[in-house]
């Protein structure tokens, strides 16, 4: 009897690591998550907008309502029935600010999935060469991701959302500068 029992225990624990490990491996097929971040305005001086008076006798900066400049853009590409994303992705600037955003977007979930700029085109990428911007934020919507500053952006050709769990590009947009 007591064999039948360490058997039965057993075939529960494994019973429930299939469970869990198909949960894991699985939910994110399933799960969408939503992002609807609003796109940073640029303005020229924080005392502008900050509504504070500038000292007698100086000359009050201007404020700029300067609009977003695209410096690249792509389309979000399909990789295969369980990876892919639809939806435009922009580099731009936003007075001193260089971000990356995600437009309207949906993209396929999976476990552990990151953002990055690539020097190469067509999904392929390398992590030493490339610039790692952040976890995806969300599988559908819009949202930005900042681009550290001084960094140069010419040799940057792509973007690829990776899933590092399983070593798997879920999608890429290769950029065209405007």
């Amino acid at each position: 009897m007591p064999r039948s029992l360490v058997v039965r225990a057993a075939a529960i624990i494994a019973g429930l690591v299939l469970v869990i490990g198909g949960w894991y491996l699985g939910s994110p097929l399933f799960i969408r998550t939503s992002a609807n971040e609003a796109l940073p305005t640029a303005t020229a001086s924080a005392s502008v907008s900050s509504g504070t008076v500038p000292p007698l006798g100086a000359t009050p900066a201007a404020k700029t309502d300067a609009g977003p400049t695209i410096l690249a853009r792509g389309e979000l590409q399909f990789v295969d029935g369980v990876h892919n994303g639809k939806g435009p992705v922009m580099l731009l600037r936003v007075g001193e600010q260089r971000l990356l955003r995600f437009e309207d977007v949906a993209i396929t979930n999976a476990p552990d999935v990151h953002v990055y700029l690539s020097r190469e085109t067509g999904g392929k990428w390398t992590e030493s060469t490339s610039l790692y911007l952040g976890a995806l934020k969300a599988t559908n919507g819009s949202f930005n991701y900042d681009v550290p500053a001084g960094t140069d952006l010419t040799p940057y050709k792509s973007v690829v959302v990776w899933c590092r769990a399983f070593s798997v590009l879920v999608t890429w947009a290769d950029l065209k500068t405007v």
